[in-house]
């Protein structure tokens, strides 16, 4: 078993190995929470906001990019995986570049500013990310938000603690390179955004249609000014 430090390299390793195999399972629909509720959810809440600017961090294969585009909005997509970001720019809808978020700590005005959303679709996976959060706010226009969604922790068993988890996609056909990713609790992630200099100005729980459970956890918030 490897050790917590590896995680974040093996995190960053898993989407580059698996992504042609992600790239399919998105364009052709083979994630039914994604289908039925949390696309959806997450293009509206990014449009709620009225925005003329978006940057779609962790875009992977540029979904989100090409759906807000469809809406009329400027958006600029980065992410990690080389083999996502090619799979975004071969389909357009915005402008994409391969930025690793190390490399936006470092840097992060280089990609953009005034954004009025900075939209987070499932893509906040690492244990150590408020110098991320924190690079990200001043990218942001004044009155800017920064939408995410995440996994909603009912989804997840064993302790309610935060900690790293394990997705080892065995309902996903193909063969893939297992991810590990960070889980917090929802104190957690209140806290983070706080400590980060991010009001929360709403907090939703998207439902399955049939079995009416939450099927991920829809954070808005806007930087303190």
């Amino acid at each position: 078993m490897s050790s917590s430090s590896n995680k974040p390299s093996e995190l960053a390793q898993s989407w580059i190995t698996n992504a042609e195999l992600w790239t399919s399972a998105v364009r052709d629909g083979d994630i039914e929470s994604r289908r039925l509720v949390t696309d959806h959810a997450m293009i509206n809440a990014v449009l709620a906001q009225h925005p003329r600017r978006v940057l779609d961090l962790g875009c992977g294969e540029g979904w989100l990019v090409r759906a807000l585009a469809s809406h009329g909005v400027d958006c600029v997509g980065v992410d990690g995986s080389p083999g996502l970001i090619e799979a975004a720019r071969s389909l357009g809808g915005g402008r994409f570049h391969v930025c690793t978020y190390s490399e936006l700590v470092d840097d992060a005005r280089k990609i953009g500013h005034d954004f009025d959303v900075v939209s987070v679709n499932f893509a906040i996976l690492h244990e150590d990310v408020a110098g991320l959060l924190r690079a990200l706010r001043p990218l942001l226009a004044p009155r800017g938000r920064m939408v995410m969604q995440t996994v909603h922790p009912w989804l997840v068993s064993g302790p309610y603690l935060d900690g790293w988890r394990n997705e080892d996609f065995r309902d996903f056909p193909g063969t893939w390179q297992s991810m590990p990713w960070y889980f917090r609790t929802l104190g957690s992630w209140v806290a983070l955004f706080r400590d980060c200099g991010y009001y929360i100005v709403d907090i939703a729980e998207p439902r399955h249609p049939v079995t009416q459970q939450p099927a991920s956890l829809l954070i808005t918030t806007h930087r303190h000014l």
